[in-house]
């Protein structure tokens, strides 16, 4: 494989032939030169290519090169007279592998909104602002991975398909193989799932959480990441029908232990990012959100404050009189409130613990008091809420007491309790979106362009 313009934008100048393989950014012509951008996607910037036109002996080909064609330029890298880089390549032949017509290519050289390149969401990597985005993306993936993988941490496959709701919120999309025009029924008029594909009712996981425990409970440390769905109707800048999850789960951990992993988490991936995603944070400190970097940077280098439901709310009371949503012991804590915390009290990360028990999901530990659970949400600057997470209930007749009370089957999740039936012990987990952790970390103000195919309520158009 030939070199990317990453790479050879660091290299000296050489006599030795090189090959530079992207799409076109840009073309200038004079009467005795022209210059071409060529950008790979493996970076930021492309890589400046000039031909001589005078000797340039492919001058019908050259007519066919315009923004957005698809090029391999032979040649060698010689320093650049021009002050945006320190090399260029001057050509001694092109392959023009794909055109794109000037008169139907969707992008050409000028600023396109993010609401258009949605609109061609198969085009829009090729643009600096989504291109970036897709390489922060890519280095939080291995950030990922490797920050488990040093901790020992097993990475487990929990199933798409489930039968189980972990929220326990319903909020999920079906899963079915009937004709719906002909769906097949009981005598008393419900439907028939008996006659469907898997035999019962079954829909896109919410969380691989409930399965990613059963694991815990023999490796000790796991973690999964990979895609979830919510059938939440909500037309908004955060959120998703379909995005992508973190969830780690640790056996013999309780809150203490879960709250320094997360912590620890956060303070990787983001120092990872800074180190390995110079030039593209620069981007977007510049063009998107004005000191997004420094925003991470102080997130790494700052203590996590803890600070308990009950004196975080006391908090926010002494200012309810600004806030769209007064809040009071037992609401949920809005964006408004959790930026309050961080950016006006802490001016910096909170760790807020102790939720009352009506806010939060069923697995949830329930403390001494019986009003709250052993529940944490990781908060910080500029956005509130990254991590949700929990001490797990280990306890099997609170926990089967807790699912009755919600109206859960107890009989639905018989596999879930058996886990406190044969060897329970305290365990704890916690959740990161992964998308929102992205836009978190480039700024970027709507959740859609920060995934390469956004699905959405009436949006699943590629």
């Amino acid at each position: 494989m030939n070199d990317r313009i990453s790479q050879l934008l660091k290299r000296a100048p050489s006599s030795e032939l090189v090959v530079v393989e992207g799409w076109v950014r840009t073309k200038r012509e004079s009467k005795t030169v022209c210059f071409l951008e060529v950008n790979d996607g493996s970076c930021l910037k492309g890589l400046q290519v000039v031909i001589d036109l005078q000797s340039f002996d492919q001058s019908e080909l050259l007519a066919k090169v315009t923004t957005g064609a698809a090029v391999s330029c032979t040649g060698e890298l010689v320093a650049s007279p021009g002050g945006n880089q320190a090399v260029e390549l001057q050509a001694r032949s092109i392959v023009l592998h794909g055109e794109a017509p000037v008169d139907t290519y969707p992008l050409q050289k000028k600023r396109h909104t993010l609401e258009y390149l949605r609109e061609i969401a198969h085009l829009r990597p090729r643009t600096n602002m989504i291109g970036a985005v897709a390489r922060v993306r890519n280095e939080v993936s291995y950030a990922v991975h490797s920050f488990f993988h040093d901790r020992q941490f097993s990475y487990v496959h929990t199933p798409i398909i489930s039968t189980s709701d972990a929220e326990g919120a319903g909020e999920m999309f079906q899963v079915t193989t009937f004709d719906l025009d002909n769906i097949p029924r009981t005598e008393e008029g419900a439907v028939d799932y008996a006659k469907d594909f898997f035999g019962r009712k079954a829909s896109l996981t919410v969380s691989g959480q409930l399965e990613g425990e059963t694991y815990a409970m023999a490796l000790k440390n796991i973690y999964t990441f990979g895609p979830t769905f919510r059938a939440e109707n909500s037309n908004t800048k955060r959120h998703l029908s379909e995005f992508w999850m973190i969830e780690p789960e640790m056996a013999f951990c309780t809150l203490e232990g879960d709250m320094q992993v997360a912590e620890d988490f956060l303070k990787y991936i983001f120092a990872h990012v800074l180190d390995n995603c110079s030039e593209d944070m620069a981007f977007f400190s510049q063009w998107v959100e004005k000191g997004v970097a420094d925003t991470l940077r102080s997130v790494v280098e700052k203590p996590f404050v803890h600070m308990t439901y009950t004196d975080a709310v006391a908090e926010l009371e002494k200012n309810n009189k600004s806030f769209d949503y007064p809040v009071h012991w037992g609401s949920d804590l809005q964006t408004e409130h959790e930026r309050y915390l961080t950016e006006v009290v802490c001016k910096g990360p909170v760790i807020v613990t102790d939720y009352p028990k009506e806010i939060k999901a069923f697995y949830m530990k329930l403390n001494d008091d019986g009003k709250t659970v052993r529940a944490m949400d990781v908060l910080v600057p500029r956005l509130g809420e990254i991590i949700g997470g929990s001490e797990r209930e280990s306890r099997l007749d609170v926990l089967t007491e807790r699912m009755v009370s919600l109206n859960l089957d107890p009989a639905d999740y018989w596999w879930y309790l058996d886990l406190r039936r044969f060897g329970s012990v305290p365990h704890a987990g916690f959740g990161l979106g992964f998308d929102r952790a992205i836009q978190y970390i480039t700024g970027m103000q709507n959740i859609r362009d920060v995934i390469p195919y956004p699905r959405a309520a009436k949006q699943a158009d590629f």
